[in-house]
C-alpha cells in the first residue's frame, strides 16, 4: 500500500522507491533539509525510524519526512484499531507510530528535489520547481 500525501511535488518518478520497498513493515521516503522546523522530522539509528516529531522546535535530525509512506496488508488491521482524533479523522500520525511502536519502520533517501504546495508561497514555490 503506498499513501502519497496530495499537496507534494517531486523531481522524479517514484518507481525506483517502489520497487526498492520489500513489501513487509513500512517505509517512509526522507530528505535532508536546512529548515527542519517546517516539517515532520524522522529520528533515526540507521535506516530504522525510532520516532517522527511533528514541525519541532529543536529537531533531532535534519530528514524531513516527505509525505510518501509504503505499508504492508497490515496496516488494515492497524487501520481498525484507530479512534478518530479531535479532528474526527482517522490520523497517519497513527499508523506511523503503530509501525514504529513495533520496530517494524524504515526510511530511504528519496532522490531529487521534493517540496509541498499547502501554502502559497510553497505552491509559487513548487510552480517555479516544475518550470526550471
Amino acid at each position: 500500500v503506498v499513501v502519497i500525501l496530495g499537496d507534494n511535488i517531486f523531481e522524479h518518478s517514484l518507481q525506483k522507491a517502489v520497487s526498492n520497498y520489500d513489501g513487509s513493515g513500512a517505509q517512509i521516503l526522507i530528505q535532508k533539509v536546512e529548515d527542519p522546523e517546517r516539517y515532520g522530522v524522522a529520528e533515526l539509528e540507521g535506516d530504522k525510524v525510532i520516532s517522527i516529531e511533528e514541525k519541532p522546535k529543536e529537531p533531532k535530525s535534519n530528514y524531513a519526512v516527505t509525505g510518501i509512506y509504503f505499508y504492508d496488508t497490515k496496516v488494515f488491521e492497524c487501520i481498525r484499531t484507530l479512534k478518530p482524533s479531535g479532528r474526527g479523522e482517522l490520523e497517519i500520525t497513527d499508523v506511523n507510530n503503530f509501525y514504529i511502536k513495533n520496530g517494524l519502520m524504515k526510511s530511504s533517501v528519496l532522490e531529487g528535489w521534493w517540496t509541498d504546495a499547502g501554502t502559497p508561497d510553497s505552491y509559487k514555490h513548487a510552480n517555479k520547481l516544475v518550470q526550471d
